[in-house]
């Protein structure tokens, strides 16, 4: 079977994640469609960026590992792929193991067709197998998102969900500036100001607890509710 026409590049924002970097990537590199991996350490510390070092960097031909040396925040280090990336896609992974790279193809289905421009996954449309959690994190999730929706006269399901896809000229283009878990809010505002198509897109969900690493706090919501409304005002 021919290889596909396009290339993705995989941008994985990194921070504080021996048990789970390895596992990530390798599960990342064995989908097959032809791809960049780019991977951003945002200053850990618990021996990640030791991991990274002596079993990824120089290993790969598909993957770039760069550095910040200290910590700047999700939203930081996605940027920094961001301005790496040579793909004709744009997609973001978390280094955990959360969002699952099989569903690499259902993603890029809606861009590779001429529907989308944009694509956002979504564990809320009944897509795979959902571990199931907190109550309180579903709730101020739809919150986020309705109040996104509200503002930016969209109709999405999960504004917060990783999976975001984009056209590499598109996501290269917009004024990012957030440092922290606000890229999520902050890019859905900017790319609804730019009229772009958006399609959603079902995914699994293997949610993670805060014993299993999970970072995200009721801080990061307190800001996101801030972003949402900043960037409704500004661009």
């Amino acid at each position: 079977m021919a290889k596909p026409a396009y290339r993705l590049s995989v941008l994985i924002p990194v921070y504080n994640e021996q048990q789970t970097i390895l596992e990530i990537l390798r599960r990342v590199r064995s989908v097959n469609i032809p791809k960049e991996i780019i991977i951003v350490d945002d200053g850990s510390t618990d021996g990640t960026r030791e991991l990274l070092r002596t079993h990824v960097e120089g290993q790969f031909d598909d993957v770039a590992v760069i550095y910040h040396e200290r910590n700047r925040g999700k939203g930081a280090a996605i940027r920094t792929a961001i301005a790496h990336a040579t793909g004709d896609y744009v997609i973001i992974q978390d280094a955990d193991l959360e969002y699952d790279p099989r569903e690499y193809p259902s993603l890029l289905e809606p861009l590779l067709d001429g529907r989308a421009d944009v694509v956002f996954g979504s564990r809320f449309l009944g897509g795979g197998p959902h571990r199931v959690l907190y109550f309180w994190h579903r709730v101020g999730n739809g919150f986020l998102t309705l109040l996104s929706n509200m503002l930016t006269n969209l109709n999405l399901t999960d504004m917060e969900a990783c999976y975001k896809v984009f056209k590499r000229e598109i996501i290269q283009s917009l004024p990012l500036r957030c440092n922290r878990f606000d890229f999520e809010p902050e890019v859905t505002a900017k790319v609804a100001k730019r009229h772009y198509r958006i399609y959603e897109v079902p995914i699994s969900y293997s949610g993670r607890d805060y014993t299993e690493g999970k970072k995200v706090s009721w801080k990061d919501g307190l800001i996101a509710i801030w972003t949402i409304i900043k960037y409704r005002l500004t661009d």
